[in-house]
């Protein structure tokens, strides 16, 4: 796709870069795939902010995307690339030769009228879904399963990508985009190749606004605050906090781990750090 860069005739221009969006199908998104998404502002069902930061931005409908490809055996065409403003990668919207149609997430490569298939015996080509004991070892994989039948959850934002690293019986390593290794059962699927819009990384939105337009709200810094507010806050004069960082309940940061989920612990092989 590549990056698209302005002329600095206003201050927010001089540093703003997008992604060049001219590759991405000129279509409306297929009504029949759409849903209602609310807006919740970081609140719970209770009302109370359980996330911070969020609210307003731009009126948007949710793209129901197959994240399971279980209909097997049977081929699509690709009909149209296009824009996701739920995530970071695009989507592509396929048909099947029955007329179904769906949506999937668009892997670096793959274009209008390409033909893609979920089967254990596709090539290995881009956009074809797969069981990992189906698939050669060292290829690149995205949408990967946790479960049998359970739909992809592993490798799915713009850029990512999983690599099958050994089969051992009924389980497959892979390679994990932060380094971990981790057992997945064999008969999990997943599709080929890297997930598209890899320049995602280097957008810089420019100003303030379009931060808004995504619903992010502005963050006050803990210093900046009084006492009672945050525990950086408060000081005579200008302080850095004095203190470790922390967040406003307390809890450290930087460093300090927050993962207790032993059940999947026994599938994690080598932890990414």
């Amino acid at each position: 796709m590549g990056i698209k860069r302005f002329k600095p005739t206003t201050p927010c221009l001089r540093h703003t870069a997008l992604v060049n969006s001219s590759e991405l199908s000129k279509v409306a998104p297929c009504k029949q795939l759409l849903s209602s998404l609310k807006s919740t502002a970081g609140r719970s069902n209770s009302g109370r902010i359980t996330t911070r930061h969020k609210g307003g931005g731009a009126k948007k409908k949710y793209r129901i995307i197959d994240f399971k490809r279980d209909k097997v055996n049977i081929e699509a065409t690709v009909k149209s690339i296009e824009y996701d403003p739920n995530r970071s990668c695009h989507i592509a919207l396929i048909v099947y030769k029955d007329g179904v149609k769906n949506y999937i997430i668009a892997p670096v490569g793959l274009k209008e009228k390409d033909t893609v298939i979920s089967s254990d015996s596709a090539d290995i080509t881009i956009g074809n879904s797969k069981l990992l004991q189906d698939i050669p070892i060292g290829t690149l994989v995205h949408n990967v399963e946790l479960q049998p039948g359970g739909g992809g959850r592993l490798a799915r934002s713009a850029g990512s990508y999983a690599q099958l690293m050994a089969k051992d019986g009924m389980d497959a390593l892979i390679r994990m985009p932060s380094g971990e290794l981790r057992k997945v059962p064999s008969k999990c699927r997943a599709t080929i190749g890297q997930v598209g819009n890899v320049d995602y990384e280097q957008i810089s939105l420019g100003k303030a606004g379009r931060s808004r337009h995504l619903g992010k709200r502005p963050a006050v810094r803990g210093v900046a605050m009084n006492p009672i507010d945050h525990p950086h806050g408060g000081g005579e004069g200008r302080t850095s906090g004095g203190r470790h960082p922390v967040t406003p309940w307390g809890l450290p940061t930087r460093g300090y781990k927050t993962r207790h989920n032993k059940r999947t612990d026994r599938s994690i092989v080598k932890r990414r750090k």
